[in-house]
């Protein structure tokens, strides 16, 4: 940020627990992949190879190294949990992450029917060795349509109570499940319940595919917001919406840095992230747009 002569929102630093960005790999070429990854270092604080593309990606090791060298964490997607749970074979999936010196491991129910409690279990096993991200949401529409809000509450507590540090909230690689209906629009009353329950909400991690849930997100969660399934070409652009600097975040942000649109309704402000509650709040900005 040393070319920054802006009055734009405190960013936080690597290596942090709020503002995460997470890629996505979805098996992208490895120059593009590690061209990325070296170009912006300090924005990118951990990718996931997407699915199952770890298994059948040819450079895989070379991708790693340099993730590495550039000091980004990594891990698999949910998908490989979940096929190697279908399969039996949680004994291979654990030698294959150990083969890659994993130091996260997601475990997921987005394809796989998981009782809440084995799900736990799981969560709990891995803890005991590796920093776990659950996720919450279903990939199928119709299943995410049907998943109330107090569903979702109560899968979130219980993966953060079994250990899981944080928790993806699930809108797939196309923000059209899950957090989001089928036209790719966020559910307003889904998010305003997660934020109200009784958890940290920098424990979570909102997949934020497009630009337009980006910037809803940023817009009522502040420029620290973590998010996730971000593509390798967005890095550079997403960081310009949490700073203010691009059209549709622009008027966010007064000149102290602090989230103006929460501040003008005299809510906290964001210099205190872990105690923030939204009360409604994106319901209410939603309406408000609508109207206008």
């Amino acid at each position: 940020m040393s070319n920054n002569f802006l009055n734009t929102p405190k960013r936080s630093r690597k290596p942090r627990n709020i503002g995460l960005t997470s890629l996505i790999d979805n098996g992208v070429p490895t120059r593009y992949f590690t061209d990325v990854v070296q170009s912006s270092p300090d924005l990118i604080d951990v990718v996931k190879f997407g699915w199952c593309t770890g298994i059948v990606t040819p450079d895989l090791e070379k991708k790693i190294q340099c993730l590495l060298d550039n000091h980004v964490e990594y891990y698999f997607g949910g998908t490989l949990f979940e096929k190697a749970l279908s399969q039996n074979k949680l004994e291979d999936f654990y030698r294959f992450v150990k083969q890659y010196d994993c130091k996260i491991v997601e475990i997921s129910d987005g394809t796989l029917t998981i009782p809440m409690a084995e799900k736990a279990r799981h969560i709990a096993d891995f803890a005991s060795e590796f920093h776990v991200i659950s996720e919450v949401g279903k990939k199928d529409i119709h299943e995410a349509d049907n998943m109330p809000v107090s569903a979702w509450i109560e899968e979130i507590l219980s993966d953060l109570a079994a250990g899981a540090e944080k928790v993806i909230l699930e809108s797939r690689e196309s923000g059209m499940s899950g957090i989001c209906d089928a036209n790719g629009n966020l559910r307003a009353g889904l998010v305003d319940g997660i934020t109200e329950s009784k958890f940290r909400i920098t424990d979570a991690i909102w997949e934020a595919p497009t630009k337009k849930l980006q910037t809803i997100l940023i817009s009522t969660l502040g420029p620290n917001v973590n998010l996730g399934n971000i593509a390798f070409g967005d890095v550079i652009a997403l960081e310009t919406l949490r700073l203010g600097v691009r059209s549709d975040t622009f008027h966010l942000f007064d000149e102290t840095g602090e989230d103006y649109a929460l501040a003008k309704t005299g809510r906290l402000k964001f210099t205190h992230p872990d105690m923030r509650k939204t009360q409604g709040f994106l319901a209410q900005r939603l309406h408000e747009r609508q109207k206008s």
